[in-house]
């Protein structure tokens, strides 16, 4: 018998049937609720609404659409309706805090348009609905997804809660028989149901009267919106990834009115308007084409009117006698009265300030009025002062060695301290050691406010030790981004989660939180030298040597040779845009470097003064400090991680209990502003301690700027009050500035060739200046920004 072989043709047919039939069978077995989801979306005619529909058009509307895909909804919306999960996460991480807060109740719950009953299920997975609440009410006016809805119930067993199938405009809590006053809900939800309600005025208003005065409300949506159409408002929680470019806005706004979802900025607009916000995130389903939407928690705007909570909040953070918002404008004609027009000004935060613009409109708050947690200062995220820095800090890590800061300024808890937040390392080190009764933290750049934020955050929740050590002392956490949404967003403002939960891969990616932010650059460049060259290993070596004979060995052979060579000096060291971006370097500091240099050199060669003063910062620090165990700054920057033997005194286990202590940051005050802004507020002799860093090497000579910020930060302190300072120079030209406005210098620090100051030993003089006197000068006329509603 004769056999024949398989020909290249036999071949591909087999193998395009087997295809076929493999595709087939998937579509089988897992296609077909995608298949009746496109045809009920867009294929199926639209059936016109029945004149004896009983609920009215959009009732038989909403029927026609849902009715052929009520059974297979679920299964199909996973991919287009993103942010549910999230919003239910966040909503209840803050019912948890306010179980915490205000004692363990069963409350109500209001699912708007909750279609099948998918979130009140999955919330489940946060919080026991049967335990949590007393009552659920789902209300939607599609009669086939209500079923649905009711058989998940039937099987679940939970008898709390209640499908109602009705228009939500006529939607009313029922009173139990015993209760006398009206019943109010702790809860409201609406997961992708405000887009579909065409009278959604009445339903807002309805939910508005609904909530109770410490209840919540949560929502996840489509949204399209321009930026110019949300400029001018000041509560809606932050602007991040809000704008969405024109063809994008047209294209989904028409794309959705196919199936009768609206998308028109009114809709979130009004919510807004209705409700105070508490967290806010804009984001896109990069999966399905990069639909917007947003997940939003918000409060009754109203919540603070009812207590003095505004202007305590407004005294924390001016340090000025408390007074009441009622009297405000009553206060205020008395303070002109009897002072000036500039001190009337510095009694008043410009959050009190807005805030009260704000009330006279009937407007909601200034989000940061809403946090749980008080330490955020109301900031305008529009000015170019903020988005200059184009939402990224520069230092991962602070660069100030708050040891040495303790050590001349013996700090008490009697002391108010107005410190630069930088990495916010050395603020948490104060608490530790004395627990100031107040700490004003300055920086202009948001985001390192956002840092400092999310370290007191993780304390606050607080978080184990082990999760804090993974995310600040490896700069790495796996489970990062659940972390953030469960556990720390009660504790975060607005604006600090929206920046946060759009980076959650810095926590989750191989370089970890010090290879980002300017600094990052630095640590990124080094790496790879190190691996360029072929020295990686010998510098963990360093890092972990134990006798200062084995670290000084391996840097002199092979580590120093590598980042001190002559072509880092030329690329690197003396790159005056590298000097900046990676090590924050500004112009008018590099100036004083080189002057010093010249004065003992007579050498006026730029790259030979950085190289001359790299060096003396980098041997001295190697040959006199063990990386290990004491010089965690170096150690980070080295392996770009800290270590259970070299970190920050914030990450040692003997701190963790006073720091996750309930209220120990109820003092701290974070100000996103200039320095001299801040303290044209702060009520006047308040200050004790100023830690200014090395920011007045940043003023021009020949200014006017850091004559009047030492002018006020005479003003705002208290005779014998004390402002350290770190220098670039040896004798730095604004000292002489500080003894004509009434203050004592002295040197407490200098670098010596060979020596270290402190184990950064970036700086070449460290100087405590006491104040003997008030200011003789008149101040300059206050400034005063232009507050938008």
């Amino acid at each position: 018998m004769l056999t024949q072989s398989f020909t290249a043709l036999d071949f591909k047919t087999c193998f395009l049937g087997g295809l076929f039939f493999s595709v087939s069978l998937v579509i089988a077995l897992y296609g077909r609720p995608y298949i009746i989801f496109a045809y009920n979306c867009f294929l199926k005619p639209f059936t016109p609404p029945s004149e004896k529909s009983p609920a009215g058009g959009q009732q038989a509307a909403l029927e026609s659409f849902y009715r052929g895909q009520a059974a297979i909804y679920d299964s199909t919306r996973a991919w287009l309706l993103r942010g549910r999960e999230e919003m239910l996460a966040l909503a209840a991480a803050q019912l948890r805090l306010k179980n915490e807060s205000e004692g363990f109740r069963k409350r109500v719950w209001v699912d708007i348009g909750g279609g099948t009953g998918w979130n009140i299920e999955q919330l489940n997975r946060h919080l026991s609905v049967p335990e949590t609440f007393s009552t659920v009410y789902l209300v939607d006016l599609s009669p086939s997804l209500c079923e649905v809805a009711r058989e998940r119930f039937e099987k679940l067993g939970w008898e709390n809660v209640k499908v109602v199938c009705m228009d939500a405009r006529a939607f009313r809590l029922e009173n139990d028989g015993e209760e006398k006053e009206k019943r109010k809900a702790d809860w409201v939800t609406m997961s992708y149901s405000l887009s579909m309600i065409p009278d959604y005025y009445s339903v807002i208003d309805s939910l508005s009267n609904q909530l109770s005065p410490s209840g919540i409300i949560s929502v996840a949506d489509f949204y399209v919106q321009s930026s110019t159409n949300i400029s001018s408002k000041n509560y809606t929680g932050g602007i991040l990834g809000r704008h969405v470019n024109w063809f994008s806005r047209q294209f989904w706004r028409i794309w959705f009115e196919f199936d009768r979802v609206n998308l028109d900025e009114g809709r979130r607009d009004f919510l807004e308007y209705s409700f105070g916000t508490v967290l806010t995130v804009n984001e896109r389903n990069v999966l399905l084409g990069g639909i917007p939407y947003y997940v939003w928690i918000g409060c009754p705007k109203t919540a603070l009117h009812y207590t003095n909570s505004l202007a305590k909040l407004d005294a924390a953070a001016t340090n000025s006698p408390y007074l009441s918002p009622v009297r405000h404008e009553e206060t205020r004609q008395q303070a002109v009265a009897t002072t000036n027009d500039s001190t009337a000004r510095q009694l008043r935060s410009k959050g009190f300030e807005a805030a009260i613009m704000n009330l006279s409109a009937n407007l909601p708050l200034p989000s940061f009025f809403y946090q749980n947690s008080p330490y955020r200062i109301y900031y305008d995220e529009l000015l170019r002062k903020h988005t200059q820095f184009n939402n990224s800090y520069i230092y991962a890590f602070t660069w100030e060695d708050a040891q040495v800061d303790q050590r001349i300024l013996k700090l008490t808890s009697e002391d108010v301290v107005l410190t630069i937040t930088s990495g916010g390392d050395n603020l948490l080190s104060y608490i530790i050691d004395a627990s100031p009764k107040r700490v004003h933290t300055v920086d202009m750049n948001p985001a390192q406010n956002h840092l400092l934020e999310l370290k007191l955050a993780c304390f606050s929740a607080p978080l184990p030790h082990d999760d804090i050590w993974k995310v600040f002392g490896e700069g790495r956490h796996p489970q990062f981004r659940e972390l953030l949404i469960t556990k720390l967003s009660p504790h975060l403002s607005s604006r600090a989660f929206q920046f946060w939960f759009d980076r959650t891969a810095v926590f989750t990616s191989s370089g970890g939180l010090y290879e980002t932010g300017q600094s990052g650059i630095a640590l990124r460049t080094t790496k790879w030298l190190f691996r360029t060259f072929g020295v990686s290993s010998h510098v963990k070596h360093m890092c972990a040597a134990t006798t200062l004979n084995q670290q000084k060995e391996i840097w002199r052979e092979k580590v120093r040779p590598v980042m001190l060579s002559w072509w880092v000096s030329a690329a690197i060291i003396g790159n005056e845009r590298f000097l900046w971006k990676a090590l924050g370097v500004p112009a008018n500091q590099r100036n004083l470097i080189l002057a010093d240099y010249f004065e003992q050199k007579g050498d006026r060669n730029s790259g030979n003064a950085m190289w001359d003063y790299v060096v003396n910062t980098l041997d001295p620090v190697v040959e006199t400090s063990l990386l290990g165990s004491d010089n965690y700054f170096y150690l980070l920057c080295l392996l770009r991680h800290y270590t259970k033997q070299s970190h920050p005194s914030y990450l040692a286990p003997n701190n963790y209990k006073k720091l996750a202590t309930p209220g120990v940051f109820s003092g701290v005050r974070i100000h996103t502003d200039e320095i001299d802004e801040v303290l044209a507020r702060l009520e006047p002799s308040t200050l004790t301690v100023a830690v200014v860093m090395d920011s007045m090497d940043w003023f021009d000579p020949s200014g006017s700027e850091a004559r009047s910020q030492i002018r006020r930060l005479n003003k705002s302190m208290k005779v014998d009050g004390r402002v350290l300072l770190r220098s670039a120079g040896l004798a730095p030209w604004y000292l002489k500035v500080f003894e004509e406005e009434g203050y004592a210098i002295k040197r407490v620090g200098t670098r010596n060739p060979g020596n270290c100051i402190d184990r950064v030993n970036m700086y070449v003089s460290t100087w405590v200046c006491t104040k003997r006197r008030d200011s003789d000068a008149r101040p300059r006329k206050e400034s005063v920004e232009k507050l938008r509603i």
